[in-house]
């Protein structure tokens, strides 16, 4: 399981622009040279080690202030979730109708489907990805993948715990936010706490995006 340029994008600007540098070796010594294209590869490298290490440490973590429900079951996690509202970002921006599901894999993964209808194209968008449990099982946090190697955080900050009929899903940071709820709708007082619940985290509620669950074939 982006409205701004996420930091990484910054860093591999930053790495393109050193690559057009076009050093001047002329006068220098071989071990001179060596040094120098030694420098200017250290110079050119840096910003994309920056980068993976974003890419593959920093976009797990969770918010300050924020914890996971415990004694989560993964297995009553899985299966179709609507999405009630979220945080605007680009993925998912324009979409209606969207949903997710989680289906355990062979090997202890869990394939994600997340699925919106697109009023623009007048047509389905999927995406499939892969997401594996973070820390404990018996923590609300996974990360999940659409590309490779790069994940991002899910994060499980309220859940009923009784019938899984609904939760509270944050990302890595606050720009993150997803309603979900088993059924197209949900109560209006289940919909209220929740929005206080992820006020009272830190999140600005007034940018939530209502999702409209109307069509028959969602």
């Amino acid at each position: 399981m982006n409205s701004s340029t996420p930091p990484y994008g910054k860093a591999a600007g930053a790495a393109a622009r050193t690559a057009q540098i076009q050093p001047n070796h002329r006068g220098l010594s071989l071990s001179g040279m060596l040094r120098s294209l030694t420098l200017d590869f250290m110079t050119f490298l840096r910003p994309l080690l920056l980068c993976c290490g974003l890419l593959l440490g920093g976009c797990t973590g969770i918010p300050d202030g924020i914890e996971p429900v415990s004694n989560f079951q993964l297995d009553r996690y899985l299966g179709k979730w609507y999405e009630i509202a979220r945080l605007d970002h680009s993925f998912e921006r324009g979409l209606s109708d969207v949903s997710a599901r989680y289906r355990l894999l062979p090997d202890g993964g869990i394939e994600v489907l997340n699925r919106g209808y697109s009023a623009q194209q007048q047509g389905w968008k999927e995406a499939i990805g892969k997401a594996l449990p973070l820390g404990d099982s018996g923590t609300g946090s996974l990360k999940v993948s659409f590309f490779g190697p790069f994940y991002g955080g899910y994060h499980i900050a309220a859940l009923d715990e009784r019938d899984y009929h609904w939760s509270l899903v944050v990302g890595p940071s606050r720009d993150y936010l997803w309603i979900l709820s088993r059924e197209r709708e949900l109560p209006a007082e289940i919909r209220q706490r929740l929005v206080d619940k992820a006020s009272a985290l830190g999140f600005d509620t007034s940018r939530l995006i209502w999702v409209s669950q109307e069509r028959p074939d969602a």
